[in-house]
């Protein structure tokens, strides 16, 4: 029998092996799910889950238009799956109608969180065919002409999500406008730049017309544009796409002037342009048309970060997840974990993110790009601003900085995720939303007082990355959500994380306003993150800090106190309350003090 398990436990998902009485499991299996306002049940049926920890497990399950939820009908080990279906990357048919052995007919699943599921069916009567049907429908609606569930839902909170991030506010935060920094609305209608925000920031002395020229001559239209300003020395962090040298070496004067533009904001000797792939990856892009900046930028020096592509990061949690589910395999680990490359992918990037925060730091603008500019650039310039600008450590930056530099800029959530498609082998499939999220975790690893969210908060946007729940990482552009109306019928991830602040406060944060971050970019000091990948296995067991755990019994005892307070405050404003207290204060001495209520606050 299966031991008892803490693994983490989402709204989005979770799997449960606790043991139970055999009373309670008298009750309907199914009864006590709680579902979701607007979320609707499609069908439930018996089911053997092939549990990889503890073999072949009867049940039931239930399959909603947001979910799969299984629960066992044994009598000495409950085992719970609750996977919501845009986390599902794959189902196929396990076995045939003349398929030999036990369990051998059923389901295979594949989802995208580092977990496989695998349910049997008996083999009479095409039993498989309803329940594959109806899961395949749901699981991708946008391949059978059905609403994603963000358009769905009803559920409400009392903070609207969508508010958190504006983004004339957030460049005004930053001290924009200057005297050598403007804004420009050349892109409202998305016409300069489909995949860009309409709000930009551009050096103060080039026009609308000199941008469009310059647009011509960068990859999708993605011009140099600024993302973060440091408020001392006025260097600045750039981010656009390749330039469209092509195997001519093409040459345009406005883009090269645009860049001098840049360098003498805050009179930078030399603007460096951080080219986040490797040098034969760029020269490679030549021959389809894109390139590098050569020497006719004369006043730039170009760095190559040697950051690989999106298909050889796809590969590489391909390998990590066949190490990790459903068994890590002891004997061989450190050589295994070496061999998918991954901690050697987030070594690079933290380590390009800590060259171009270095640079800024030191007063020289950088210019940032990769080849279209929406994925390793996103993970460079949001890391090297969460080293420099200490407001995006706090729990409320941080949503701003992934609505501004993800969000906003294009990164292509529903390109690189697939929510609600069914094409699961899709070349563009690639997880470097999670390889940056994974690199702030290394990040909190290495200075566990310098953010003010914890790791809970990082777990639950990957699940809702996935659970496809909110609107927040819809579509692959603001030109699309706004087309899909996302903001209007649509729910905010951070509607939820805000309605529950205290749920993803980190305990030890210490604000410190004016610091910069430098992370050890090293193989020696990364780590790989158990509590995200590993967390299926309940043989892997994540232990909570002893202080972080005390912490939140004195919160739930704060809470139970107050609880207490607001109660005896209310009786005490009831009527047959106040008629009490004056029989007994008249029927008192005059020197006898009345009874008084206080506020009480408690140090939490």
């Amino acid at each position: 029998m299966a031991s008892p398990v803490s693994v983490y436990n989402s709204n989005a998902m979770d799997t449960r092996i606790s043991s139970t009485s055999r009373d309670s499991l008298k009750m309907e299996l199914l009864a006590d799910v709680s579902l979701l306002p607007g979320e609707d049940r499609i069908t439930d049926k018996d089911i053997i889950y092939i549990c990889p920890f503890n073999g072949a497990v009867k049940g039931k399950v239930l399959i909603t238009n947001y979910r799969l939820y299984f629960k066992s009908s044994e009598a000495d080990v409950v085992v719970i799956l609750d996977v919501p279906l845009g986390a599902i990357s794959r189902v196929e048919k396990m076995g045939g109608a003349s398929s030999r052995g036990e369990n051998s007919y059923g389901l295979d699943i594949t989802c995208k969180d580092m977990r496989n599921l695998r349910f049997a069916l008996k083999q009479e009567g095409h039993s498989r065919r309803d329940i594959f049907e109806l899961l395949f429908r749901y699981a991708f609606p946008l391949s059978h002409s059905l609403p994603l569930f963000p358009y769905v839902t009803q559920e409400k909170f009392e903070e609207s999500g969508w508010t958190v991030f504006t983004p004339i506010e957030e460049l005004r935060r930053q001290g924009l406008p200057t005297n050598k920094w403007r804004f420009t609305l050349v892109n409202k209608n998305y016409e300069l730049c489909d995949t860009y925000p309409t709000l930009l920031a551009v050096p103060y002395e080039c026009r609308d017309e000199d941008l469009k020229r310059v647009a011509t001559f960068r990859s999708r239209g993605r011009i140099p544009v600024l993302s973060w300003i440091h408020r001392e020395n006025q260097a600045v962090i750039v981010r656009c796409s390749q330039p469209l040298v092509g195997m001519s070496g093409k040459r345009n004067k406005d883009d090269e002037r645009y860049l001098d533009l840049i360098r003498e904001a805050n009179d930078t000797v030399k603007l460096t342009i951080f080219d986040a792939r490797p040098s034969v990856n760029a020269v490679a892009n030549k021959a389809t048309g894109g390139g590098y900046e050569g020497d006719e930028y004369q006043n730039a020096e170009l760095v190559f970060l040697d950051i690989q592509n999106i298909h050889v990061m796809r590969e590489s949690l391909k390998k990590l997840k066949d190490i990790v589910y459903p068994n890590v395999e002891e004997s061989h680990w450190l050589s295994s974990l070496e061999s998918t490359h991954w901690l050697e992918h987030v070594k690079m990037v933290l380590s390009g993110a800590i060259q171009v925060a270095d640079k800024v730091s030191n007063g020289n603008s950088v210019l940032v790009h990769c080849s279209d500019g929406w994925d390793r650039t996103a993970q460079l310039t949001s890391l090297s601003m969460l080293m420099l600008d200490s407001h995006y450590r706090t729990l409320r930056g941080f949503q701003v900085l992934i609505e501004k530099e993800w969000i906003s800029f294009g990164h292509k959530f529903a390109s690189r995720i697939g929510h609600g498609d069914k094409n699961h082998a899709d070349q563009d499939r690639s997880p470097i939303f999670v390889q940056f999220i994974d690199c702030v975790w290394q990040m909190t690893k290495q200075f566990p007082t310098a953010f003010e969210f914890n790791e809970r908060l990082l777990l639950t946007i990957l699940d809702h990355l996935y659970s496809c729940r909110f609107g927040t990482f819809l579509y692959n552009c603001e030109s699309a959500r706004d087309q899909n109306e996302v903001r209007m019928k649509t729910v905010s991830l951070w509607a939820l994380v805000n309605s529950k602040r205290e749920s993803y406060l980190n305990p030890f944060y210490t604000p410190e306003s004016g610091r910069v971050l430098y992370p050890v970019a090293s193989m020696r000091h990364l780590e790989l993150w158990v509590a995200y990948y590993i967390r299926w296995n309940p043989r892997i067991r994540q232990q909570q800090s002893p202080v972080e755990q005390r912490y939140l019994e004195l919160l739930a005892l704060r809470d139970e106190y107050l609880k207490k307070l607001e109660e005896l405050q209310r009786s005490d404003s009831s009527p047959s309350s106040r008629l009490a207290n004056s029989s007994s204060s008249s029927a008192t001495s005059p020197s006898t003090p009345s009874q008084q209520y206080t506020h009480l606050q408690t140090p939490l």
